[in-house]
């Protein structure tokens, strides 16, 4: 079968060439996102940091343990707990120790009129009255966020002075210092902003920044002062003496060699900033799979019906069905093979550009890159060759059953379009499609909320929908030339009939546009969609006037703005505190989820949370309030749950929240925070007080302490999506991906399609039209074929969307489906005018030839 599957191929090159080019373009693209996706699997191998000199480091431990019947299940701490004094003095008899502690430390370089006399800012102090003098910096300068250590523990990094010494008094300091940094030097007067106030310091040394912080150095008392709880131990003794001395229920962690790294800032940033770029390229890459497989089957199944009076000669001549399949399927394996070659070579070159292009889109951190693995090209070649051969599967039986007589058949119009195995398929893919929503929808409404849900769900009804294509091509036809057709002139009638007659040709070209139409629609529909819920959700349960928030995101609030929030005449503050509960469920899976910490006597005052069972006001500190995805959500038990720093607590359940879009989640007290610190202070404006006072002394402390202060509107906005979310920027990569194999089966499809209708305009041309009337008829069936994919398309999305609402609605979120008209405008006009081009060119070729000639050629 090889020769004449290559005699096949030579003849009608047209037809493999467009299959070769859509087969290695969705080849270079699994074979790119794989090798993206590769590199995501194992973040960068790092030593330990802040801690490499260091002999053994002893912290609280940072994560829970929990034995279960299937073994031990662990959970990182919200809040570890710090190094207690006794267990500090009990270390220190086995050798020299050093106390760590990290704490915030704002630096100000050149606080101009700074009173070295009044070193701090306070309730009481001149700076608390006005918030104008020693606390606040000249107008223009912005504080750089630090963290502040002890000098001792310096040695541990190790630091090394450059230049002057070690700060030996409360207002001397030593930073670091780094390219792109404040420019500061020994002998320089800065103004540096603690969790103790504000105070000027003058810098007596530098050091070399390492990377991975911007620190400065206070004294070791003086450090103590500001922040009194031990976070590390640095202990210069054997680690085995170690252990021994704290013993195995101590609560204590025991760091050396490469565990050093566990006590650096943040130890897991490079694996969570690689989880979010994995996501994206296993959807990008899964996405990229189904369009390229239903595009090949659409575009080899085309061909096929193309050959029907080819076939029909050929089984005139003796072939028989087996031959013919074996033909067809061995011209599928070659096109495979070659293609996917192809392809393995674009992706190999095209991955060093996607994974630049991610990073300078934000997608991916800075130091991300391609790794040295070649699964991801193994596993793009054979997925080409597969998808290929599968796609072929179906025509090649189709291709077997081409009688003799075909090679009689002079009839252009489609006939036996549907087989009832097609049909089967179809009804199949369907009743998966919506029926797996609807189990949902009855069961577990918020699984269809999330990313894979909803970025998977669409692919049943698209191939259901594509399945159907034939049958709807005519319907959809008629509806979109019923006009048309009612307009002066023949070149509405002849788009309707010959969209009608050539169901085949419609449905291919209709088919990509279905896929992009359909994947556009529901993912941006469905982002857009959520995101209007929350939006809805903040707005209804945030009722304060001004919600307050750390000016450098991660920190707590200074203590010295909780103070004076407090203080301000003819305001309701409400203080709480961002920290984690865990729970065992069915005493196999250990479950965090987010909580916050209030006081629930000013909790209503400032919001209105959606409650369906139970009241707010019971909550104290032996209670907690659930939302409706816990397990135990009745009012008056006792749930078991481990607090942010591990401690182990038995809570009676207050109430109970709606589950909303999954922002609902826990609320304890101040007593069950875990040690967190206050991150967000929520104020309304008493009845009767003077809101612009209020305002403006709400201004004056956040301005004395970098503290940001904002009205409700404005927090709802920052809080909201920008154009360059991530979610966003990734759904624009992952349609641009879907958009570019749509162009390519476009294209490919109607350059068949048109090459092989040189006969069809011939007789037009032999009618009387005129040429530029011909290439006209030939856009608009382009554009009308793009219509029915786009109609088609819009009703996949439409169910989709219906869906989520319907999630939403049953979850207690009362918002409205957000269509994006504008993402779906641009798709099909995109779309209508590649089709209109690719129609047009090879038309306008084949009408150089005289028309009596096309007229009486044969294939």
């Amino acid at each position: 079968m090889l020769m004449p599957a290559l005699s096949g191929m030579r003849t009608r090159w047209i037809t493999f060439v467009g299959s070769f080019v859509a087969l290695a373009l969705g080849v270079g693209l699994i074979a790119a996102t794989g090798l993206a996706l590769a590199a995501t699997f194992d973040a960068p191998e790092r030593g330990p940091e802040r801690f490499a000199a260091a002999p053994v480091v002893v912290r609280a431990a940072d994560h829970l343990r929990v034995d279960t019947p299937t073994g031990t299940r662990t959970k990182p701490l919200d809040h570890p707990g710090p190094v207690g004094p006794r267990t500090a003095d009990r270390l220190a008899a086995l050798g020299r120790t050093v106390e760590d502690r990290t704490f915030p430390a704002d630096v100000t370089a050149d606080p101009a009129g700074v009173d070295a006399k009044e070193p701090r800012t306070g309730p009481g102090t001149k700076a608390a009255r006005t918030g104008a003098d020693s606390g606040k910096s000249r107008p223009g300068q912005e504080a750089e966020a630090r963290v502040g250590h002890p000098w001792p523990v310096a040695a541990a990094a190790p630091y090394r002075l450059t230049s002057g010494r070690a700060p030996a008094a409360p207002g001397e300091v030593v930073v670091t210092t780094r390219p792109g940094g404040a420019p500061l030097r020994t002998g320089d007067r800065v103004l540096v902003r603690t969790p103790a106030g504000n105070a000027p310091r003058t810098v007596v040394g530098t050091v070399a920044g390492r990377g991975f912080e911007d620190a400065v150095f206070f004294t070791d008392d003086e450090a103590a002062r500001i922040s009194p709880d031990i976070d590390a131990l640095v202990v210069h003794a054997d680690a085995t003496a170690v252990r021994r001395a704290l013993g195995p229920d101590s609560g204590m962690d025991v760091l050396t060699g490469h565990d050093r790294r566990r006590a650096d800032p943040d130890p897991d940033r490079d694996a969570r900033a690689l989880v979010s770029v994995n996501a994206l390229l296993g959807t990008a890459a899964g996405i990229t799979l189904f369009v390229s497989a239903a595009v090949v089957a659409s575009t080899f199944s085309f061909a096929v019906a193309q050959r029907r009076r080819e076939f029909g000669l050929l089984r005139t001549a003796g072939a028989t069905p087996g031959q013919i399949r074996r033909t067809v399927c061995a011209e599928a394996v070659l096109v495979g093979v070659l293609a996917s070659a192809a392809g393995v070579w674009l992706g190999a070159g095209g991955a060093p550009l996607l994974v630049g292009r991610m990073t300078e889109a934000g997608l991916a951190p800075p130091w991300f890159a391609l790794g040295d693995a070649s699964w991801p090209l193994h596993t793009a070649f054979w997925t080409g060759v597969f998808v290929a051969t599968a796609g072929a599967l179906v025509s090649c039986h189709r291709a077997g059953r081409t009688a003799p007589t075909e090679v009689l058949r002079e009839a252009a119009v489609d006939s036996r379009v549907m087989p009832a195995s097609r049909w089967a398929a179809a009804v199949l893919v369907l009743l998966a499609g919506l029926g797996l929503p609807a189990v949902a929808l009855a069961f577990d409404p918020g699984d269809l909320l999330g990313r894979k849900s909803y970025i998977t769900r669409p692919m049943l009804l698209v191939v259901g929908f594509a399945l159907l294509a034939p049958v709807l091509v005519r319907p959809v036809g008629r509806l979109l030339t019923w006009l048309p057709a009612r307009l002066p002139g023949a070149t509405g009638v002849l788009v309707r009939e010959n969209t009608a007659a050539g169901v085949r040709r419609t449905a291919a070209v209709a088919a990509p546009v279905l896929i992009t139409v359909a994947l556009a629609a529901t993912l941006t529909g469905t982002v857009a969609t959520l995101e209007e819920a929350r939006a809805a959700e903040a707005r209804t349960a945030t009722t304060a006037d001004y919600v307050v928030t750390p000016g450098q995101e991660g920190r707590p609030l200074a203590p010295a703005f909780v103070e004076r929030a407090r203080a301000v005449e003819g305001a309701v503050v409400s203080v709480s505190r961002s920290t984690a509960v865990t729970v065992l469920e069915e005493d196999t899976a250990l479950v965090t989820s987010e909580a916050r910490a209030v006081d629930p006597a000013r909790l209503a005052a400032v919001s209105e949370l959606p409650v369906t069972a139970g009241r707010l006001s019971d909550l104290d500190d032996g209670a907690i309030v659930v939302n409706e995805e816990w397990l135990t959500t009745r009012v008056g038990d006792r749930v078991k749950v481990w607090l942010g720093d591990g401690r182990k607590a038995s809570l009676r359940i207050a109430a109970v929240l709606a589950t909303g879009t999954g922002d609902n989640g826990v609320y304890v007290t101040r007593r069950n925070a875990g040690g967190a610190g206050v991150d967000r202070i929520d104020v309304k404006v008493a009845e009767g007080a003077d809101r612009r006072a209020v305002a403006a002394a709400l201004h004056s402390a956040g301005a004395a302490t970098g503290t940001r202060v904002t009205t409700r509107a404005e927090w709802l906005a920052a809080n909201g999506p920008g154009p360059n979310d991530p979610t966003r920027t990734g759904l624009r990569m992952i349609l641009g991906i879907a958009l570019l194999c749509t162009a390519t089966a476009l294209a490919n499809t109607l350059v068949m399609a048109t090459s092989d209708r040189g006969r069809d305009l011939a007789v037009l041309r032999l009618a009387g039209a005129t040429v530029p009337q011909v290439l006209r008829l030939v856009a608009a069936e382009a554009v009308v074929a793009v219509g029915v994919g786009a109609v088609l398309g819009g009703l996949v999305a439409a169910v989709n969307l219906l869906v989520v609402w319907g999630a939403l609605v049953l979850l207690g979120v009362m918002s409205a489906v957000v269509v994006p008209w504008g993402t779906l405008g641009l798709v099909v006009a995109a779309a209508a005018l590649l089709a209109a081009i690719a129609a047009v060119l090879p038309a306008s070729f084949a009408l150089r030839t005289r028309p009596v000639e096309l007229a009486g050629a044969r294939e």
